[in-house]
């Protein structure tokens, strides 16, 4: 493994934190909405990760694929589903415009504590990255340095 793969790799684990905590956000902003465009509540979305693998186009790369099927190649987001497991809050208000026929107002199945700890969780892995792309820079760096001073 060449030393810009786990640049690409890394890389790849920060833009897909980095798109990760923007859907957050997105659930964060929206944890009032009773009304959506689409007809009813907002509903909490959640993005999942795959592996990232290399597309095979020659036959060097298929034998590398082959002795190398160990080696990652990064992450990316493979989908983004709406929460449609967790269940929507009921909240008596009859003089909500949104409120059925017994007063209850559909809110957002959005949980601010749980969005706040996927946010924490998903910004440890972000800088997580960050620290081994800057390491990574760093040994890259020291590699040309010493070259250099033969």
């Amino acid at each position: 493994m060449s030393i810009f793969n786990s640049f690409n790799i890394n890389a790849s684990g920060m833009t897909a934190e980095r798109y990760r905590m923007d859907v957050i956000a997105e659930n964060v902003a929206n944890v009032n909405t009773t009304r959506t465009a689409e007809g009813g509540p907002y509903k909490r979305k959640v993005v999942t990760f795959e592996e990232k693998k290399a597309t095979p186009s020659t036959f060097s790369s298929y034998l590398g694929r082959a002795t190398e099927q160990y080696t990652g190649q990064g992450v990316k987001v493979s989908k983004v589903s709406e929460d449609n497991w967790t269940q929507m809050n009921m909240v008596y208000d009859p003089s909500h415009p949104d409120a059925d026929e017994n007063g209850y107002v559909t809110y957002p199945n959005v949980n601010i504590v749980t969005e706040m700890t996927n946010l924490i969780d998903s910004s440890r892995a972000y800088e997580a990255n960050a620290t081994a792309f800057n390491t990574s820079k760093s040994i890259a760096t020291t590699g040309l340095t010493m070259g250099g001073n033969s």
